[in-house]
């Protein structure tokens, strides 16, 4: 079975994701854990702090396990996802996120029976569709959850999704917001 954990994403001018998320990601793994690291979302003027400010935070909440962690890259993401107990998918630009990913036939079948944890882009990506607070515009997800998407969620903004593929359930997101989900 696959275990989802799913971020809403967090307010850049205040504070990076909060312990809950990684306590859930981290809960019900082996004493030897190994991470893989998919930063393919991330800005560049950011990537080097976001990596350190995530393996801060799983070293802050892992307890008394060991955590092993690789950096994706497309040349080594079929076998780093084959080597993880954990993928986390890191936010920043959802295109950026899908334009790797969708490189990679059966996506599904690479996160079968992992932990996958997202954050912002990386739940964007993960499901059927989502919507974009920022640009406002409604975009095709990988499809590996069969919902449909809307992270950094605050109540003004009703919900944007209503109308389209009607039979999906939408899931609604806040910032600092954990869902988990089991496949």
């Amino acid at each position: 079975m696959t275990k989802f954990i799913l971020h809403g994403g967090f307010d850049k001018n205040k504070e990076y994701i909060r312990d809950e998320f990684f306590k859930n990601v981290l809960e019900n793994t082996p004493k030897d854990v190994k991470i893989f690291l998919v930063f393919f979302a991330e800005l560049k003027e950011y990537l080097e702090l976001r990596i350190e400010q995530c393996k801060e935070q799983f070293d802050k909440n892992k307890g008394s396990k060991n955590l092993e962690f690789k950096m994706a890259s497309e040349k080594n993401f079929l076998e780093g996802s084959a080597w993880a107990d954990i993928i986390f998918l890191n936010g920043g630009r959802t295109a950026n996120l899908l334009e790797s990913l969708k490189k990679f036939q059966n996506i599904d079948q690479i996160f079968k029976d992992k932990i996958i944890a997202g954050d912002s882009a990386g739940v964007n990506a993960l499901g059927h569709s989502f919507y974009s607070r920022k640009t406002k515009e409604i975009n095709k997800g990988l499809g590996i959850l069969p919902f449909k998407m809307i992270v950094h969620y605050s109540d003004d903004m009703g919900n944007p999704l209503l109308e389209v593929e009607p039979d999906l359930e939408t899931v609604f997101l806040r910032e600092y917001e954990t869902k988990i989900f089991y496949q």
